[in-house]
C-alpha cells in the first residue's frame, strides 16, 4: 500500500522485451540507500505497484507482465526516462496523502495545461465507466501521485497542481496528448461495485 505522495523518483535504465509478452524494467531508484529495498518488496513506478525482482544498490528490476502492459503506460518506458517512485508503506508512517494501491484502472490523455496562480491546472480525459467514481473533490491518483479532483465536466476531470508536485513528481513534464494512469479512489471503486449490484 501506498499514500501518493511522491517523495523519490527513477530513471529507466533500460526496459527489455521479453518473447513470451512481458518487459524486463530496470531503474536506477532514488532513495534506495534510504529505503533498504529487497528482493519481494512491492514499489510504484508511475503508480503501478511492482515486485522488485533484483537489487544492485541503487539498480532495482521488475518483471512487467502483459496484463500490467496492457492497463498501464509502463509498455512506453524508454532509457533515460524519469518516473515517479514510491516504496512501500510502513506500519506508523504518516499518512498525508490517500491509500493508493498502485491497482491502475486505466490510462487516460492529458487534455490541457493551464497556468493558474503558482501552479497549474491540468485537464485529464475521464471515460464514461469512471464518471460515477472521478467526483468532485474525491481523490484521485494519477501516474501514482495522489491529487484531489479539482473539477470534473462531460469526459474529463481536473486536478490543480502546486509548484511542489510540479517540481517533485513527473507531472510537471507531461505534455498535452501524453498518457498517464489513473487509479480511483479504492473506497469509490467498492462503493460503486456494491451498488452497481
Amino acid at each position: 500500500m501506498f499514500s501518493g505522495l511522491i517523495a523519490y523518483r527513477g530513471t529507466v535504465l533500460s526496459a527489455q522485451r521479453d518473447a513470451r509478452g512481458g518487459v524486463l524494467l530496470v531503474l536506477r531508484a532514488q532513495g534506495a540507500a534510504a529505503e533498504h529495498p529487497e528482493v519481494k518488496d512491492s514499489i510504484a513506478v508511475n503508480g503501478v505497484c511492482l515486485t522488485a525482482t533484483a537489487v544492485d544498490g541503487e539498480s532495482i528490476a521488475f518483471d512487467v507482465v502483459p496484463e500490467t502492459l496492457a492497463v498501464t503506460t509502463l509498455g512506453e518506458l524508454q532509457p533515460g526516462e524519469s518516473v515517479n517512485l514510491e516504496y512501500s508503506l510502513r506500519v506508523g508512517d504518516r499518512m498525508g496523502g490517500h491509500f493508493v494501491y498502485g491497482h491502475v484502472d486505466a490510462t487516460a490523455a492529458i487534455l490541457a495545461r493551464t497556468a493558474e496562480g503558482q501552479g497549474e491546472r491540468v485537464r485529464i480525459e475521464r471515460a464514461p465507466a469512471f464518471s460515477p467514481t472521478i467526483a468532485h473533490k474525491a481523490f484521485v491518483a494519477v501516474d501514482g501521485v495522489s491529487l484531489t479532483v479539482a473539477a470534473t465536466g462531460e469526459g474529463w476531470f481536473e486536478i490543480a497542481l502546486i509548484p511542489e508536485t510540479l517540481a517533485r513528481t513527473t507531472l510537471g513534464e507531461r505534455r498535452v496528448g501524453d498518457r498517464v494512469n489513473i487509479e480511483i479512489d479504492p473506497l469509490a471503486r467498492y462503493v460503486h461495485a456494491a451498488v452497481s449490484r
